[in-house]
């Protein structure tokens, strides 16, 4: 049996697919980062499981526990807490350790957080980057603002509520105008999105709030001043009867700008 990597709600209780339910109720043993969180869900829906902790402190040593069994043909389900198993959650030394002993594995997709928000931030578009948890202290996070403000597009992370407040006053002073979308409590009752330019959002978060935070990173504003006249650029190619669609991707390759953006913004 391969090993079943399975997506788990962000929040609401509610958003996990039929897939992920069998998968946890059928499976032998059912690997979860907080057994507690994990029962939780399966209270909800009904369902009754074996459970056993698998998260960073014993990661190592479940790992070699579950794989022989894993090979002798047991169902085994990873869970997190929310989300999907090894992005930025446990996980992945046992994904790695399956498919290297030749054992198969399969993921049940479900709610990401990080896709989640990017949509509600309303900065999606055709690139974006993934940070993972922002780094601790002053001069990583200087370092990491150096290198978004090099990156044109949207950017996500995650960090804890404790933190926001020195992180989002860290961007604020390094790159005041960046847009920035704060949200708090994905899918949950008291969610909260906070968009804004860091200067301003930054004032908004002077205190820890609750709850789970996701951020997105928008474009620079000079990517927007430049998408401005890239736009511009692709009407002057048609009205010279170049076709929309290859004006747009060629002034995309020149600039690096969204060649979808260039065409609809130019229509």
């Amino acid at each position: 049996m391969p090993l079943a990597v399975c997506a788990t709600p962000i929040g609401n209780l509610e958003d996990v697919t039929l897939r992920v339910l069998r998968e946890l109720a059928e499976a032998d043993l059912v690997l979860c980062e907080d057994t507690r969180r994990t029962r939780v869900l399966l209270e909800r829906h009904g369902i009754s499981a074996r459970l056993a902790s698998y998260h960073r402190h014993n990661e190592a040593r479940r790992t070699a526990e579950v794989l022989p069994r894993l090979q002798g043909g047991e169902r085994i389900a990873l869970a997190s807490d929310a989300g999907l198993p090894g992005v930025s959650d446990p996980g992945a030394r046992l994904v790695a350790a399956a498919l290297e002993a030749g054992v198969p594995v399969t993921v049940l997709p479900g709610p990401t957080a990080v896709a989640t928000a990017l949509v509600a931030s309303g900065f999606v578009a055709e690139r974006f980057q993934f940070l993972g948890y922002l780094p601790r202290g002053a001069k990583p996070l200087r370092e990491l603002w150096v290198e978004l403000s090099h990156w044109p597009y949207a950017a996500v992370a995650f960090e804890s509520p404790k933190r926001l407040p020195a992180s989002l006053a860290s961007l604020a002073q390094a790159l005041p105008d960046r847009p920035v979308a704060v949200c708090r409590e994905l899918t949950k009752r008291f969610e909260q999105i906070e968009r804004g330019r860091a200067k301003e959002v930054a004032e908004r978060f002077a205190e820890p709030p609750r709850g789970e935070i996701t951020l997105v990173f928008g474009p620079a504003p000079a990517l927007q001043a430049d998408e401005n006249d890239a736009t511009a650029a692709v009407g002057e190619l048609v009205t010279a009867g170049l076709p929309r669609r290859q004006a747009a991707s060629l002034v995309a390759r020149l600039t690096g700008a969204s060649r979808k953006r260039l065409y609809d913004g130019s229509l």
